[in-house]
C-alpha cells in the first residue's frame, strides 16, 4: 500500500483516515470515482464517509440551490455577496445525492450541528450554514456538495490494499481550492508522485 500518512490509530491499533485525502489510482474501475480526490470525514470500524472535492455538479448552480431550499427568494440573487455568486455546487458522492453537505473552515461553528474533523476543517449538513453564507456571515472557506461517498465496514481498507486509493494528509488549499481540474495532480504531488509517471505506469499495466 502506498500512502504518505497513516491516519489516526483506533482501537486495536487499526489506522483510521479521518481528516485525510483519498486519491483515486488510475486503475480505479468505478467511473464515479475516476481521478477523484475525497476528503474523509469519518472512518472507523463501522465504515467510512467522505466528500469528493474535485467534481462539480453541472446540473445546478449555487444560487439556484439557495432558491430551491428557500434560503433566498426569487430575484434576491442581486443582494448576495459577490463571493457567494461565484460559489459552485459539487458532487460529493453517489450516496444521498439529494442531501447537501458543507465542508468548511472552523471559524464558523454551530453547537450540535457542526462536526469538527481535523486541522481546522468541519462538516455541517444543516441549512444554518447556507443562510449564514447567503448573508456574508459564513466561514472563510467552504465547499458545498450534494451527496457523499460511503464505505461499509472494512470496505475502504480492502480497496486501499487492492491499490484502488492512495492517501495523504489533507491540505486546505486542495480541499477548498477553486481550480477543480488541478486538485488531482496537486494531491498526487503532495504524496510525492509525478502525475505523468503514474499515468504512464497505468498505461503499461
Amino acid at each position: 500500500m502506498i500512502g504518505a500518512a497513516t491516519g489516526r490509530i483506533g482501537a486495536g491499533g487499526r489506522s483510521y483516515l479521518d481528516g485525510q485525502l483519498l486519491v483515486a489510482m488510475p486503475s480505479m474501475s468505478d467511473p464515479r470515482f475516476e481521478r477523484s480526490v475525497i476528503y474523509v470525514c469519518a472512518h472507523s470500524e463501522d465504515g467510512a464517509m467522505g466528500i469528493i472535492v474535485n467534481q462539480a455538479a453541472e446540473h445546478i448552480g449555487f444560487t439556484e440551490l439557495l432558491r430551491q431550499l428557500d434560503v433566498i427568494g426569487a430575484g434576491e440573487e442581486i443582494r448576495l455577496p459577490p463571493a457567494v455568486n461565484a460559489m459552485r455546487v459539487h458532487v460529493g458522492g453517489p450516496v444521498e445525492t439529494g442531501r447537501g453537505f458543507v465542508l468548511h473552515t472552523a471559524d464558523w461553528f454551530v453547537e450540535n450541528s457542526t462536526l469538527p474533523i481535523d486541522d481546522g476543517i468541519c462538516l455541517t449538513a444543516t441549512l444554518d450554514i447556507l443562510k449564514a453564507i447567503a448573508r456574508g456571515q459564513g466561514p472563510s472557506n467552504s465547499l458545498l456538495a450534494l451527496g457523499y461517498s460511503g464505505w461499509a465496514p472494512g470496505q475502504l481498507e480492502r480497496e486501499i490494499q487492492a491499490n484502488g486509493w492512495l492517501h495523504c494528509s489533507a491540505d486546505p488549499r486542495i480541499v477548498f481550492g477553486g481550480d477543480l481540474a488541478s486538485k488531482y495532480d496537486l494531491a498526487l504531488r503532495k504524496i510525492g508522485i509525478d502525475p505523468g509517471f503514474l499515468a504512464s505506469e497505468a498505461g503499461h499495466a
